[in-house]
């Protein structure tokens, strides 16, 4: 073989090795970009984790929870959006008579929710410490005076901010407002209101099971067509809510309104305005029963506080927190002497 044939074949094999070795390098640089752009994917797969309120994953985990009032007026029933509600409670707006609701949602966001009513002033405390936007129609003068001076965000439909608030025809004024849940987002988004959860959440259980295998009955003493029970299925571990000797209908959907946890939760309650406006003393502590899996925990609740952020909490009588079942929460507020009835059959 010539010298410039040697010279020839070398320069082949030289590109050939340059060719190998660069197109292995090209794919092990390729892979890596991959691994790493898998890595900084990740956060986005967090729609699995729970939210703060439930403990159950869902979807909008981070979505800072709305608290809207409802009304409890036997004209608007069924309500709508009150099944999907992440935790609801219920109590007197005036002293031994009417109640009224603030339902919460975080993980399930309805497109349609009401009859929404007013602001009372002992609902705000309970708000903000759940880090919700609260969304009301007016208020009694005593909350106004709270909301107007700003002690927590707030959408009230008599101003519509960013015309979050409508009315439904065919339904009687005052029960015919509504809102849906796209349409508060979107007014707290443009109110500059954050939107992440800030919540530090409750305790859940790790594995609910039913601790019977009999049915059960809880009974509320609310007043007239106010009064409330909830029926224990131990099969499906859940609580049904009846209102009046109905069932509480979700007029979205037609199911009936289902709690895993359901709170009794005794507060003084005073008139302070003759006839309309009374006062729950939600801030401080007192007494409590958690039903939960067929069984009742005693214990007592706390909030620290004076329209403190402080969170809503409820202790076993060891003074531990009190681990929730993971899911819907009913939290009824009554009265100290106000009769409450559990049994088994």
């Amino acid at each position: 073989m010539t010298t410039k044939s040697k010279i020839k074949l070398t320069l082949i094999v030289v590109l050939m090795i340059v060719t190998v070795v660069g197109g292995f390098l090209f794919w092990k640089s390729t892979k890596s970009v991959e691994i790493n752009n898998s890595d900084k994917e990740q956060p986005k797969e967090e729609a699995g984790k729970a939210g703060s309120i439930t403990g159950i994953e869902c979807e909008n985990y981070n979505q800072r929870p709305i608290a809207v009032m409802l009304a409890e007026d036997p004209i608007t029933r069924p309500l709508s959006g009150v099944a999907a509600a992440d935790l609801v409670i219920e109590m007197p707006v005036i002293t031994g008579s009417i109640t009224r609701m603030m339902a919460v949602f975080q993980c399930d966001l309805p497109d349609e929710i009401g009859s929404i009513r007013s602001a009372r002033h002992d609902f705000i405390p309970l708000a903000l410490g759940l880090d919700a936007i609260y969304a009301h129609w007016g208020g009694s003068h005593f909350a106004l005076d709270k909301l107007d001076a700003g002690i927590i965000d707030n959408l009230d439909a008599l101003k519509d901010p960013y015309a979050a608030f409508f009315r439904k025809s065919g339904i009687e004024a005052p029960h015919n407002g509504f809102v849906s849940s796209e349409k508060i987002i979107n007014a707290a988004k443009k109110s500059k209101y954050r939107i992440e959860d800030n919540f530090s959440g409750y305790l859940h259980l790790e594995d609910p099971k039913a601790k019977t295998e009999l049915k059960g009955r809880l009974t509320i003493s609310y007043g007239g067509p106010y009064r409330v029970y909830y029926e224990y299925s131990p099969t499906e571990n859940i609580y049904k809510r009846w209102r009046a000797d109905q069932r509480e209908i979700d007029k979205n959907n037609g199911n009936q309104v289902e709690a895993n946890v359901v709170v009794i939760m005794r507060a003084e309650s005073r008139m302070i305005e003759l006839p309309d406006y009374n006062e729950v003393q939600i801030e401080g502590e007192g007494e409590t029963v958690v039903y939960q899996n067929g069984e009742e925990i005693k214990g007592y609740w706390k909030k620290t506080g004076t329209y403190s952020n402080s969170k809503l909490s409820f202790f076993d009588q060891g003074g531990q927190e009190i681990k929730f079942t993971p899911g819907k929460i009913w939290i009824e507020v009554v009265e100290p002497l106000q009769e409450v009835k559990w049994g088994l059959y």
